[in-house]
């Protein structure tokens, strides 16, 4: 049997602890800025937006934690903080932190969890925020939004990551709304030590410009320039969390002229699985060579779009032996693990068992990589 490396999951979760905005917003800002408030719950029924919800509630009914934010209320749900529960039990019930594992909001358990399941490297994506901060991007008060941003980013850096004894690692989120802000917030945390930010597979489904239109150019160019990888993950289009986000996303990015212009610039697919991959890169080769003259790629897209995959983009996955089993179309450069800590997807605590299934048979060259290896040099980190 061979030997699995720690690993170094590039997709866990992190549930804020309570005092994540209270602490760091403006006094004046306590009573509308993100806050939790434990009301009882007796129905609950998703808006099919955002995260709005239509609450009966009931203070005889069961308890939960409830963010709170201007006219938002989102309860937490079970799902979310899945680990420890029966899996029949990963429910959408609303639930308490009391009613949680604290490593979903703790960060020393949290190092705990992770290094008792063979984990010594978390990036965690954010929960009430969303997966690349469209919380505050769709919120009134932008003043406030970008307070909240920056407090978010400052518990990453100051709180979640130190406090994990260097087990979390920081991943930032950016004011979606004003590009120019992003670049700022690229450029302060950068100057911190973070190496990895939030970005939505499909900004324009946001009802945001799309990478077509150069309007990100000037984010791009920040990430390539302090060395950012840009992570995107499944669902960051606020629409039903499926692949196919994932592969249209790719496809976006390769016949967009992004990668040519930013030929350092890295990105990566979070918890998009990986055995797609090999026939969108066959597809979109075939299609740059057929039609690229009247297609509008010729002058962008210089080399088949598979040769800036190989370059610049990283899959993650956690169960998908189809993928493993086409690794040579893949590329053993280009895929790292996850653990999806808390969520019900999620490997723990049996990661090192499933990564042995899943990848044991492969050389230990190839089981570093991606074990480890590749998350090191997608994120810069200083690991061996």
């Amino acid at each position: 049997m061979a030997e699995i490396p720690m690993i170094i999951s590039v997709d866990d979760h992190v549930v804020e602890p309570p005092h994540t905005w209270q602490s760091r917003l403006p006094e004046k800002y306590h009573d509308v800025g993100p806050r939790i408030v434990r009301r009882g719950i007796a129905g609950m029924n998703y808006l099919g937006s955002g995260q709005r919800y239509q609450i009966d509630w009931d203070d005889e009914a069961p308890p939960a934690d409830c963010w709170v934010y201007e006219d938002l209320v989102v309860p937490h749900k079970r799902h979310i903080a899945a680990v420890g529960y029966p899996r029949e039990e990963m429910s959408l019930s609303p639930i308490t932190y009391d009613e949680m594992r604290p490593g979903c909001y703790e960060p020393k358990a949290r190092a705990d969890d992770m290094l008792a399941n063979h984990v010594d490297g978390s990036l965690c994506f954010p929960t009430f925020p969303r997966f690349c901060g469209q919380t505050f991007a769709e919120a009134a008060d932008k003043e406030l939004a970008l307070l909240c941003v920056r407090a978010y980013n400052d518990f990453q850096v100051d709180e979640w990551c130190p406090e994990s004894g260097g087990v979390n690692i920081p991943l930032c989120i950016i004011p979606l709304w004003d590009v120019g802000l992003a670049v700022e917030e690229i450029h302060r945390n950068a100057a911190r030590g973070v190496t990895a930010v939030c970005f939505s597979e499909i900004p324009s489904k946001l009802g945001l410009p799309s990478i077509h239109s150069g309007h990100w150019d000037p984010f791009f160019a920040a990430c390539q320039e302090t060395g950012t990888a840009i992570n995107m993950h499944i669902g960051s289009s606020s629409q039903m969390p499926l692949t196919s986000e994932a592969m249209a996303s790719m496809t976006d990015f390769l016949l967009s002229g992004v990668l040519v212009r930013f030929p350092t610039l890295k990105l990566a697919y979070s918890e998009g699985q990986i055995g797609w991959i090999p026939y969108i890169l066959e597809r979109i080769d075939d299609v740059w060579e057929e039609h690229r003259a009247w297609g509008g790629v010729a002058e962008k897209i210089p080399d088949p779009p598979s040769t800036y995959y190989y370059r610049q983009i990283f899959g993650c996955f956690f169960r998908d032996q189809h993928g493993i089993d086409s690794l040579a179309k893949v590329g053993e450069n280009n895929i790292t693990f996850e653990t999806d800590y808390p969520h019900t997807d999620s490997t723990w605590p049996q990661t090192e068992a499933i990564a042995q299934k899943l990848f044991g048979h492969l050389t230990p060259e190839q089981i570093y990589k991606i074990a480890r290896g590749n998350a090191i040099r997608l994120l810069n980190l200083d690991r061996e």
